[in-house]
């Protein structure tokens, strides 16, 4: 990993060290007062041109398009709410796709399946540990944006969401957040509807290529801004989880992937 990880900076291959301990401790902190954290550079510079090179023609020939209008919380209705109400309107969210059976053993399924990085992510949400999907297609994802296509406004449905920035678009793009606009006790339909009707303040976060993000998405509302230029945006999501061999449905793949197998 050294020839991807920037590990003098991020020692993640020496658990309990001194400076590990201190880099765990610090997203610790970010993650309680701002929700997220960031390592930017967590990527090496020099690395980044081929992790996208690998990627590209796959984005280009084999990924799955996924344009669809949801609403905020990728539900068709939610309980106590009418269809007509402003919380539910709907957004549109263009990208294109590719899952972890796509990419053979590109830099970033090397990443994610190593266990000093599981190590890492656990040490700073406070899991005793976490594992690596079962799933075939989900468990590393790679999203590829174009001039025009964005990640709507929504809630995420697990406690953490972990992003790596491969590649950042010429203008827009940006990471948007209004940290814990809902709670586990207070789904505050008021405030959602105040912040897809423009009356809240979100924060907007500009992420430089090889940084890490690490964030709260089950209650902070998210989004990614629509992309402007000829670069394209490329992300990879990993997914781990508290307990082993976590798989998705057959009809969740077909709606994320476009295929279950």
């Amino acid at each position: 990993m050294h020839d991807l990880i920037d590990i003098e900076r991020y020692p993640l291959d020496q658990p309990e060290s001194p400076a590990w301990l201190k880099l765990v401790e610090d997203c610790k902190a970010n993650l309680e007062t701002d929700g997220l954290f960031n390592l930017p550079g967590f990527v090496r510079e020099a690395a980044i041109p081929d992790v996208v090179d690998a990627l590209t023609p796959i984005l280009a020939q084999n990924a799955f398009v996924h344009a669809r209008r949801h609403n905020i919380y990728f539900k068709k209705s939610i309980e106590g709410l009418p269809d007509t109400h402003p919380a539910l309107q709907e957004l549109e969210t263009s990208n294109r796709t590719i899952c972890a059976d796509q990419m053979d053993q590109a830099a970033v399924i090397r990443l994610y399946e190593w266990p000093p990085f599981a190590n890492f992510l656990a040490a700073v949400m406070g899991k005793p540990e976490l594992f690596p999907m079962a799933d075939p297609l989900a468990r590393v994802n790679v999203m590829g944006y174009c001039e025009g296509q964005a990640l709507n406004w929504h809630f995420d449905r697990s406690e953490f969401t972990t992003t790596l920035l491969l590649q950042a678009p010429e203008m827009g793009g940006d990471f948007e957040y209004d940290k814990d606009l809902r709670s586990d006790d207070d789904p505050n339909y008021e405030g959602v509807c105040d912040l897809l009707e423009g009356r809240r303040s979100p924060k907007l976060m500009h992420l430089t290529a090889g940084t890490l993000n690490i964030f709260k998405g089950k209650n902070t509302v998210h989004r990614v801004t629509p992309i402007e230029g000829n670069t394209d945006r490329v992300i990879a999501v990993f997914s781990y989880f508290d307990r082993p061999d976590v798989v998705f449905s057959e009809q969740e793949r077909i709606g994320f992937y476009g295929r279950a197998s």
